[in-house]
């Protein structure tokens, strides 16, 4: 049987596995489901259609799955779906999706999100992501597997950013971030590439110079943006990593590509 402290309030229409354990004075509404091993310590809220996959442990006054902060939510039945392994720290909130969003906020496996870190609406959130103290996520963001997002950082509405990328401590980033990219500042500005991240992700030499030698072509001040991608394009057409950038460059929709600051106009 789970593991529930006497002044928990688990409604009992929530779905437990039978090792979850329940600290004093959480709350756990009726559709929620926990999987295995899911520890919750003091004053935790989980409520809406949220699911917590196996072995995530949330720290006290942490608060999941409360209805969104959009004026056109009216009360759909969205959901918020987060995955295993992740640890949840303290004053933690994370919103479920809404109706024009897609219906799901999701986390990925095995991230970290520290205090009071904010995951909004419609979010979709890769694999092994660390959010630092107090870094946010306006609506609809789509974060890549491993990247890393400095505290007090804050991420505008639509934007995407890539795999392994790092944003810096207080950045305000506004426009996507590529791939493997460094942003800094508020507006944040491509600052080059996080070497340290893709060693930490165990990257050849010859990987992490390729795509040293392709982000200097891309952003160099010569020609138009459009004609240095297409030329970094047919150079690395068989360098996945490389291609990678290009791809998430070329797919760009909602927002503008974050630019090193020399080349904010794109040419």
């Amino acid at each position: 049987m789970a593991d529930l402290h006497p002044t928990a309030q688990v409604d009992p229409r929530a779905e437990l596995a039978d090792d979850v354990q329940i600290g004093p004075f959480c709350v756990v509404g009726p559709q929620v489901r926990l999987g295995r091993g899911v520890r919750l310590a003091s004053h935790v809220v989980v409520t809406g259609r949220t699911t917590l996959g196996d072995h995530c442990r949330v720290f006290s006054f942490a608060c999941l799955g409360h209805q969104p902060q959009d004026l056109k939510y009216q009360g759909e039945e969205t959901a918020l779906a987060i995955g295993r392994n992740n640890q949840i720290r303290e004053h933690v909130t994370m919103h479920p999706g809404t109706a024009n969003g897609g219906g799901v906020t999701r986390i990925g496996d095995d991230g970290l999100f520290m205090a009071a870190i904010h995951v909004a609406h419609d979010c979709q959130v890769g694999n092994g992501v660390i959010m630092a103290n107090n870094a946010t996520l306006g609506g609809h963001v789509l974060v890549e597997d491993f990247a890393f997002l400095g505290g007090l950082s804050a991420v505008h509405q639509f934007v995407r950013i890539g795999r392994s990328a790092m944003i810096g401590g207080l950045a305000g980033v506004e426009n996507d971030v590529i791939p493997y990219g460094m942003v800094l500042g508020n507006r944040a500005h491509l600052n080059g590439l996080n070497i340290v991240g893709m060693r930490r992700r165990g990257l050849e030499k010859e990987e992490i110079q390729e795509l040293r030698t392709a982000y200097r072509l891309l952003f160099a001040p010569e020609g138009t943006f459009a004609e240095r991608l297409e030329e970094v394009a047919a150079k690395y057409a068989e360098r996945p990593l490389v291609m990678e950038i290009v791809e998430f460059v070329r797919s760009a929709n909602n927002r503008a590509i974050c630019l090193p600051r020399q080349n904010r106009n794109g040419g």
